[in-house]
C-alpha cells in the first residue's frame, strides 16, 4: 500500500515481474477488496499472488517510532513479519523509508558483527555500476560503522553486480591521507589492517562518483543522501536543458530527429526506474526499498533486486566476512583509535 500511486503501481510491478519470471510467488498485504479488484485486470499477478488483508497503512509522514508502536497490523509490518517467519524470502516496499527501516530492524534484527544496517543501491557511472552506502539510514557514523559498510558494499558488488574484485573507496573531502574527520581516517586505517581480501582504493572525492573510480563508495547516511539527491537533481537538470535545446528551433528539432536512436539509448541509460530498489544491508533478512514515486516498471526492478539478493545468498556472504572481522577484533589485530570515537545514535530518514 506504499508509494505515490499504490496499490496500482505495486501490482503493475508484480504483473511485470511475474511475466518475466513465472516461478515467482507473491504475498500481497493491504486492502483485500482493492487488491482483488486490481488483480482482475492483471492475470499474471493474479496467478502468482496470494492476497492477505491488512487493516492499517503506514503513512508517508508517520514517524518511525510511532509507526513501530501503532503499526502492528499495517501492510508494511505484516509483510516484514512474513520474512521473519520464513514465509517469504524477501520484502519489497515503496512506503515510508524510516518506518520500513525501524520495523525491519525490530523484526529481522541485524546480522552477527553488524552494529547498524545501511541503505545501499547502485547507479550508472562512466565505467560501470557503482554501489554506494549508506544513503540515509545512519546520519552519523564512526569508523567501525564505515568498516562494516565497506564489507557489506563489497559483498553487494560481488554478488549482485558480478564484480569479481571490487575496489572500495571512502568518500572524503580530499584524497590525501590526512584529510577528513576522525571517522573516515579511522575507517581507512581499519580497512588497511583487516585480513579480509578487500581492495581498498583509499579516499575518493565527489567527482569520483560519476567517474566510476571505485566499485563501492562508503560514506555516512547524511553525506550519502545529499550526494544521491544532488546527482538525481543534476541528471534532471541536464535532461531539461537537452530537451530545451532540441526543441528551441527548427534545426534543433531536425538534429533531434536525426539523433533519435542515440537519444533513446541515452535516455534509457539514465532511466531511474532501471536502478530502482535500495537494499537495507545488514539485516537478517532481505528487505528492499522501492522509490515511492516510481511506476510499475520501476517497482518490478526493485523486485528484481530482491530476487538477485536471494539467489546469490547475499547475507551468507556478509556473515562470512563479518566472522573474519570478529576474529580480527578478538585477536586484537585491528582497533586502536577507531574504538575511541563516540558512537552516536542512528537516525532513519
Amino acid at each position: 500500500m506504499g508509494g505515490d500511486n499504490a496499490p496500482d503501481m505495486v501490482i503493475d510491478g508484480v504483473e511485470a515481474a511475474a511475466r518475466q519470471n513465472p516461478k515467482l510467488r507473491f504475498l500481497l498485504y493491504g486492502d483485500e477488496t482493492r487488491l482483488n479488484d486490481i488483480l482482475q485486470s492483471r492475470p499474471a499477478a493474479m496467478a502468482a499472488s496470494e492476497v492477505r488483508h491488512a487493516p492499517d497503512v503506514i503513512g508517508s509522514g508517520d514517524k518511525p517510532a510511532v509507526a513501530l508502536r501503532a503499526g502492528r497490523q499495517s501492510s508494511m509490518r505484516l509483510a516484514i513479519n512474513a520474512v521473519g517467519d520464513g514465509e517469504a524470502d524477501a520484502v519489497v516496499s515503496a512506503g515510508n523509508t524510516g518506518a520500513l527501516m525501524a520495523m525491519a530492524k525490530f523484526v529481522l534484527k541485524t546480522l552477527p558483527g553488524i552494529d547498524r544496517p545501511a541503505i545501499a543501491t547502485y547507479f550508472p557511472t562512466m565505467r560501470r555500476e557503482t554501489v554506494m552506502l549508506d544513503l540515509g539510514a545512519n546520519i552519523e557514523c564512526d569508523a567501525d560503522n564505515l568498516l562494516q559498510f565497506a564489507v557489506m558494499g563489497e559483498v553487494f558488488a560481488r554478488n549482485v553486480l558480478g564484480c569479481e574484485h571490487p575496489r572500495v573507496g571512502i568518500l572524503n573531502v580530499g584524497a590525501e591521507d590526512m584529510k577528513g574527520n576522525q571517522a573516515v581516517r579511522g575507517a581507512a586505517e581499519l580497512l588497511q589492517q583487516t585480513n579480509l581480501p578487500i581492495r581498498f582504493h583509499g579516499f575518493v572525492e565527489g567527482d569520483d562518483i560519476a567517474k566510476g573510480t571505485v566499485d563501492v563508495i562508503v560514506t555516512d547516511g547524511f553525506t550519502g543522501n545529499v550526494a544521491l539527491k544532488t546527482a538525481e537533481g543534476m541528471a534532471s537538470m541536464f535532461g531539461h536543458f537537452l530537451r530545451s535545446a532540441l526543441t528551441s528551433s527548427v534545426f534543433g528539432k531536425l538534429g533531434a530527429l536525426i539523433a533519435r536512436p542515440a537519444l533513446l539509448q541515452f535516455k534509457k541509460k539514465f532511466d531511474p526506474r532501471l536502478y530502482n530498489g535500495a537494499m537495507f544491508v545488514g539485516l537478517n533478512g532481505i528487505c528492499v526499498k522501492s522509490h515511492g514515486g516510481t511506476d510499475g516498471i520501476g517497482f518490478a526492478n526493485a523486485i528484481g533486486v530482491a530476487v538477485n539478493l536471494v539467489r546469490n545468498n547475499f547475507n551468507e556472504g556478509i556473515k562470512e566476512d563479518c566472522a573474519q572481522l570478529l576474529e580480527d577484533r578478538d585477536n586484537a589485530q585491528i582497533g586502536g583509535d577507531a574504538d575511541d570515537v563516540e558512537k552516536p545514535e542512528a537516525a532513519a530518514s
